[in-house]
C-alpha cells in the first residue's frame, strides 16, 4: 500500500500544481505579447502559384528537357518533406557533345509551410554513400529580365566513397542555393536566418533549386560548374519568380 501511495501523489503535490500554474500563465502571457506585436509565430500554408511540374518546357529554351525523373522510395520521398518537386535533366545543345557541362540535372523542391530547412546535399550524398571532397561559398552573376543579379550559392564535390558500389558515380559537383519570402540564400544557416525575419509574415516559404553535374563521366571544373550554372538559373529562375513562387507582398 505504501509503495503505491508514492506513485499516485507526485501530481498532486503543491509544488507540482504551483509550476503548472506558472507554466499556463507565462503561456498565455508570451501569446499576448505576440498578438499585440504583431508577430506570426504559426504560419499558414502557402501554395505554388502553379505546381513545379507544371513548368513550361518551352519556356526553359534553349534548353531542352531530356529527362524527367520521380522519387519512386516513400522514405526519401518522407525524408525530403514536400511532394512539390521536380528531377529534370536538361541538355545545352550549345555545348558540345562530350563536354562535361552539356547535361545537368535540375533538382527544385518547394516547401509552403515553411517550419525546417529541410536537408542540404551535404547531408543527403554522404548519407548515400559519397564523401565531400569540397565546399565552397560562390557569388554568381545570374542575368535576370530585369538585370543583372548577386546570388549566392554553395558548390560543393562529392565522390564515391571508399569500398562504394562500383556502379555509382566516381566524382560530380553540385551547386544549390535556396529562395526564401521572395529573397535568395545561398547556404542553408543564411536560409534559417532569412526565416527568421519573417516574424510578422502570416506566411513563410522557401524552395531549394540544386544542379547536379552527374551526367557525364568526366566531372566538370569549378569554373565551368559557375558558368554552366548562371546560364541555366538565368532561365529557370526567371520562369519560377514569374509563374510558380507566390508573392508575399
Amino acid at each position: 500500500m505504501e509503495g503505491r501511495h508514492h506513485t499516485i501523489v507526485p501530481a498532486l503535490q503543491p509544488a507540482f500544481v504551483i509550476c503548472a500554474l506558472v507554466l499556463a500563465v507565462a503561456g498565455a502571457g508570451m501569446s499576448t505579447v505576440t498578438r499585440s506585436l504583431g508577430l506570426c509565430l504559426r504560419k499558414e500554408p502557402l501554395p505554388l502559384l502553379k505546381p513545379l511540374d507544371a513548368l513550361d518546357e518551352d519556356k526553359l529554351v534553349p534548353y531542352r528537357v531530356v529527362a524527367k525523373c520521380m522519387i519512386e522510395n516513400e522514405e526519401i520521398l518522407k525524408v525530403l518533406g514536400t511532394e512539390d518537386y521536380i528531377q529534370w535533366v536538361l541538355e545545352d545543345p550549345r555545348e558540345p557533345t562530350q563536354s562535361p557541362a552539356r547535361n545537368v540535372l535540375v533538382f527544385v523542391a518547394y516547401y509552403g509551410l515553411a517550419d525546417r530547412v529541410p536537408h542540404v546535399p551535404e547531408e543527403c550524398y554522404t548519407g548515400g554513400g559519397y564523401q565531400r571532397l569540397a565546399t565552397d561559398a560562390v557569388d554568381l552573376d545570374v542575368r535576370l529580365p530585369d538585370g543583372p543579379r548577386a546570388i549566392g550559392g554553395r558548390y560543393l564535390v562529392f565522390d564515391r566513397a571508399i569500398g562504394g558500389s562500383p556502379a555509382a558515380l566516381r566524382r560530380f559537383p553540385v551547386l544549390y542555393l535556396f529562395r526564401i519570402n521572395g529573397r535568395y540564400a545561398g547556404s542553408r544557416d543564411a536560409a534559417r536566418i532569412a526565416l527568421n525575419k519573417s516574424l510578422f509574415s502570416r506566411h513563410a516559404y522557401f524552395c531549394k533549386v540544386e544542379l547536379v553535374f552527374n551526367q557525364s563521366p568526366t566531372a566538370p571544373t569549378k569554373a565551368e560548374v559557375v558558368t554552366a550554372s548562371e546560364e541555366v538559373l538565368a532561365v529557370l529562375l526567371s520562369l519560377l519568380e514569374k509563374e510558380h513562387w507566390p508573392d508575399l507582398e
